[in-house]
């Protein structure tokens, strides 16, 4: 079932291993403090990233900086790890000043051989400040995962300018580009080493598919010859726009102009790493709930999910999102 535990997130992880969840956790997402030492606020009639009013609600202090935070934020992980499944996945979000120490501590208590990738969030537009400084529109989300975990390609759609830029050629059946039809590598005899159209693959090299379907491809006119007799396929940008384009470790999700609660993260930047890295009825895991927004996404998904925080308006933000859960006050 759908968990809401209300408490301090050592208490609640403690919890889950007393009552069964160890190694049970698919998916882990936190978004824990940034060691910023800001008091993040709740009004009436906003929710304040920064600035606030004296008269706002605190909806939690970001009070711990350097060594501290680090033990505090350790103690946790050392429950997380235990939680986590076999083939589950992990993705710790953090601020780009400690995330290179926190990824050092991560690597000691999760394994540096689960480090899968550190990502790059652009969170904000480009800044215009005076301070002798770059401008600062990043932060960074670090991925571990462990056994044949779980994999779902979730691709990220084709821009204007990258159509522009990919498909310059035109027939009539529309915009296209070509690539290559032989790979790396010498294949011991079949069909991906015979002759088409009077020519074997390159020396070193073998086409990608059988001959009997490079034959296929010619007849509907799918394979482009150049001057010199080398064939391509032709790849046409409708094909490549159903697909989309593979995903990179740089996301441009910025956060929403209006949240919830404070430091409310993308919706569409969760969905990605919920959809990619969990399956229907998989268990997600979010001990930093916040605005939420993970059980959110998850629930939407059909994923069950399980949140933790203290903070009396996280609480209160989630119960007016979701109902679909067994509350726990710790």
């Amino acid at each position: 079932m759908n968990r809401l535990i209300k408490g301090d997130n050592i208490n609640g992880l403690q919890w889950l291993l007393d009552n069964g969840y160890e190694k049970k956790i698919d998916l882990i997402y936190i978004d824990p403090p940034f060691a910023t030492g800001v008091d993040f606020a709740i009004g009436e009639d906003r929710v304040s990233t920064i600035s606030s009013s004296k008269s706002d609600k605190i909806a939690y202090t970001d009070s711990l900086k350097g060594a501290e935070f680090i033990d505090w934020l350790k103690e946790r992980i050392i429950l997380l790890e235990r939680l986590l499944s076999d083939d589950g996945s992990f993705y710790l979000h953090i601020d780009y000043k400690v995330g290179h120490y926190v990824k050092v501590m991560l690597d000691s208590v999760l394994g540096i051989k689960n480090f899968r990738h550190d990502i790059t969030r652009i969170k904000c537009s480009p800044k215009n400040f005076s301070r002798r400084d770059w401008g600062n529109v990043k932060d960074m989300i670090l991925f571990y995962s462990r056994g044949d975990y779980t994999w779902n390609e979730v691709p990220e759609p084709y821009t204007e300018e990258d159509l522009k830029k990919l498909f310059k050629k035109k027939d009539t059946n529309g915009y296209y580009t070509t690539v290559p039809l032989h790979a790396p590598g010498e294949g011991k005899g079949g069909k991906t080493m015979e002759e088409f159209k009077g020519q074997k693959p390159p020396k070193g090299r073998h086409w990608r598919v059988g001959v009997d379907i490079l034959e296929q491809w010619d007849f509907q006119g799918l394979i482009e010859w150049s001057k010199t007799g080398n064939p391509r396929k032709k790849v046409y940008a409708n094909d490549r726009v159903k697909k989309g384009k593979k995903r990179q470790d740089i996301w441009n999700f910025k956060d929403p102009m209006y949240p919830k609660y404070p430091t409310e993260k993308n919706h569409e930047m969760l969905e990605v790493i919920v959809k990619a890295s969990s399956n229907e009825g998989d268990i997600v895991l979010d001990c930093f709930a916040g605005s939420g927004s993970t059980l959110l996404i998850a629930d939407r998904l059909g994923r069950r999910y399980i949140g933790i925080d203290q903070s009396d308006s996280s609480i209160k933000v989630i119960n007016d999102r979701l109902d679909n859960f067994e509350f726990l006050e710790l």
